[in-house]
């Protein structure tokens, strides 16, 4: 079931997060152009880098010219969808470009570790992984934008998915791994009026600071208690409104560059912000976040909170999802208290899908059992304590209509957009010349390119 549009989508994180050795190796390569799709050029480099981050990916099969020439098609493919962006004037603001830049760059720097480890495994600076990216992240979004519009108006239909199910050899219908279905309540301490003052007159401390001289973005490297941004002096990167906390906002909107706002309370924390840019409807800022801290007596209380809700739901004085309306802090209370799989945005997990730590509370409990309360920190480091519930468990079966409707359909709409691509790139194809380096005139390519051979 593999499709066009899969192939080309699975080229894109290579694109975007080229490791220092790879890196190293493709500089070393002596660069010549390979191919050319309108005004758009493939590199020696790019087949070259791509094909040593296939083979250090484990990858062996196929023989060398055979993995390239399939890399080089696909790389096609994504310079003619290029090259129809152009030809439709798509646009894409250089603030829309940042944005993602920097979206992305948080994600490489959390996989990661820290920016220093990512500048140390690519061997370059921040900035000069920026530059590389710049152009490239430029394209994906202008070939996202093709590939949405040309797909936009696909849909499926249930007879469609029963159809695609039923075409499916026998031998060929995926294996589905055992899943869970997980419900939690979640109970957040109360943080007093004590613990909220001293992390008030904290930030009003590093204020005075910065006003007598000292260095804004290195108070937030040695300070801010924001992990995702300190390591980078506090700086968030591009984002619009509608993005952060409406208080942090409507404070960070209002500065001026250079200029640092008064104390700002959202419900992560404490913050003061820095004005560093604005472009547009965009600004970058940096900020200091101090969370107050949570007093022992308040964590014993929630505990303690929890520990009855447990024995009244085993006792089955109250259900579940009452208890989850009535004790819950969690935003998850308005779908009954399920956790969501934000890989795959429904409310089943595979194993490896799930925080470990969570996993070996989960493992332990039989359907229908409720955890004993356990601390968590939750992803905006708020400390708080859960009862979890295990409310489903499936066992590993093959894809069937009854079970996997949710992703049986996922995969007939996958395959009818790229079914669509398919026609489109067909008809592309033959119309659009290209012009191919001699070294490549033999790949045997799965379309009939309208081809001019180059020395």
């Amino acid at each position: 079931m593999k499709s066009f549009l899969l192939s080309v989508l699975l080229l894109i994180p290579a694109l975007i997060f080229p490791s220092g050795t790879h890196a190293q190796k493709a500089d070393s390569v002596i660069d010549g152009v390979v191919a050319v799709v309108g005004e758009n050029v493939i590199l020696k480099s790019d087949i070259e880098n791509q094909y040593l981050q296939y083979r250090m990916g484990g990858n062996i099969q196929g023989s060398p010219q055979f993995v390239k020439c399939r890399m080089l098609e696909n790389m096609l493919f994504q310079k003619l969808l290029l090259h129809q962006a152009i030809l439709d004037s798509a646009k894409v603001t250089d603030a829309q470009v940042e944005a993602q830049m920097d979206q992305k760059m948080r994600y490489f720097i959390s996989q990661v570790g820290s920016a220093d480890k990512l500048e140390e495994y690519y061997q370059k600076s921040i900035p000069e992984i920026k530059n590389e990216l710049r152009d490239i992240i430029r394209e994906q979004m202008m070939i996202q934008m093709t590939q949405e519009k040309l797909t936009k108006d696909v849909v499926i239909t249930p007879s469609e998915v029963k159809a695609f199910y039923k075409k499916i050899p026998k031998d060929s219908i995926p294996d589905i791994s055992s899943e869970i279905e997980i419900g939690m309540i979640s109970k957040q301490p109360l943080i007093g009026d004590a613990e909220k003052e001293e992390a008030r007159k904290t930030l009003e401390g590093f204020k005075k600071r910065i006003q007598n001289g000292d260095d804004f973005a290195t108070l937030a490297i040695l300070y801010s208690e924001d992990p995702g941004s300190a390591k980078q002096g506090g700086e968030l990167g591009m984002f619009k409104r509608g993005e952060m906390h409406p208080e942090f906002e409507a404070a960070a909107f209002r500065l001026k560059p250079g200029e640092v706002s008064d104390i700002v309370e959202t419900e992560d924390g404490y913050h003061l912000i820095q004005m560093i840019e604005r472009r547009g409807d965009y600004i970058n800022v940096r900020h200091i976040l101090i969370r107050p801290k949570v007093s022992p007596l308040s964590l014993a209380k929630a505990k303690t909170l929890l520990d009855s809700v447990a024995s009244l739901i085993e006792a089955h004085k109250i259900t579940f999802e009452e208890a989850v309306q009535k004790y819950s802090d969690d935003p998850s209370r308005n779908n009954g208290g399920l956790m969501i799989n934000q890989m795959t945005g429904t409310s089943m997990f595979d194993a490896k899908d799930l925080d470990s730590k969570i996993f070996f509370i989960i493992d332990k409990l039989k359907v229908g059992e409720i955890s004993a309360p356990v601390p968590y920190k939750s992803e905006r480091g708020k400390d708080e304590y859960r009862i979890y519930y295990l409310k489903k468990r499936t066992i590993p079966h093959k894809a069937n209509l009854d079970e996997d409707y949710a992703k049986i359909e996922e995969w007939a709409l996958d395959k009818k957009k790229s079914d669509v691509l398919d026609q489109w790139m067909d008809q592309r194809s033959k119309h659009t010349f290209v012009q191919i380096n001699t070294n490549y005139a033999g790949c045997e390519f799965q379309r009939k390119w309208k081809f001019e051979i180059t020395p």
